[in-house]
């Protein structure tokens, strides 16, 4: 095999694993090739990645050690996705009653997901993140990409269980939404006792629905590693829940202007993007 082509294959079976180590010797029989030549192969890799701030492709030395992609998007690519996004939230077409704001064709947007999925997973990159919940339905997409590049499980916490679930825990809780108390449950088998969590939603007002989540994890005895939102509307005061990273920040909307003002969110502050 020629190392144009080792190369193109090599990159896809290391985006296919993030956060998986995979020896040197692995790739050499592959490829029947020399370790020597590998080596070469993942240093134009590792430099192409760092040169366009695509990704981390580490080497660990040592009889266990060998290579592990890390999905990490540079700062420069973070603030121009995040400034489109927030400039695509501002038609005023997406306005619906209550205020909320039309997200679903974002949620339904392959480049969209795996970009926001991609965002949320460089900034817990390197923090010990054992699985992703959400809450059904819109969550769902965006937590199984953030869980796809962190390599993860993801959970789905539900109003109402299925009998295919088994066993259950349930916790009651506000919903800032419905200005009501409501149920949301997760099987007892969904999450191992003590995991760290990554709790992901699309949209915040008040976070009710997000302290719903917290007390799922102490349930199982979890700790809570992080809580990411798409967007958050910054005109309610009140927030239930005090630190937390978004997306977007919608800080106005009037209905009757048909207007909406959006903005990048707290992730820019909130990430480290240090490591190339």
């Amino acid at each position: 095999m020629k190392r144009s082509e080792r190369l193109v294959d090599m990159t896809k079976y290391l985006l296919d694993r993030p956060h998986t180590l995979i020896s040197l010797p692995f790739f050499a029989k592959r490829y029947d090739a020399a370790k020597s030549s590998i080596s070469e192969d993942l240093a134009i890799l590792k430099h192409t990645l760092a040169a366009n701030q695509d990704g981390i492709l580490e080497t660990i030395a040592g009889a266990a050690g060998g290579v592990r992609y890390t999905p990490y998007l540079g700062k420069t690519h973070a603030a121009t996705y995040l400034a489109d996004l927030a400039a695509r939230i501002e038609d005023p077409t997406r306005i619906l009653p209550g205020n909320f704001v039309y997200l679903s064709d974002i949620l339904s947007s392959p480049q969209d997901i795996r970009r926001i999925g991609e965002l949320l997973a460089t900034r817990y990159a390197y923090s010990q993140i054992d699985a992703v919940m959400t809450v059904e339905t819109k969550g769902i997409p965006l937590a199984e990409a953030v869980a796809s590049y962190l390599n993860v499980p993801f959970v789905t916490a539900r109003k109402r269980s299925k009998v295919t679930e088994g066993a259950t825990v349930s916790v009651n809780y506000i919903s800032s939404s419905l200005k009501r108390v409501s149920k949301m449950e997760l099987p007892t088998r969904a999450l191992p006792k003590g995991a760290n969590v990554l709790i992901i939603d699309d949209f915040m007002k008040a976070g009710g629905t997000l302290t719903g989540m917290e007390q799922l994890v102490k349930e199982f005895e979890g700790t809570i590693a992080g809580i990411c939102v798409l967007c958050e509307a910054d005109f309610d005061k009140e927030k239930l829940v005090k630190d937390y990273i978004s997306l977007v920040k919608i800080s106005q909307i009037d209905a009757g202007k048909r207007l909406i003002v959006a903005q990048p969110g707290n992730f820019l502050s909130q990430t480290d993007f240090s490591r190339f």
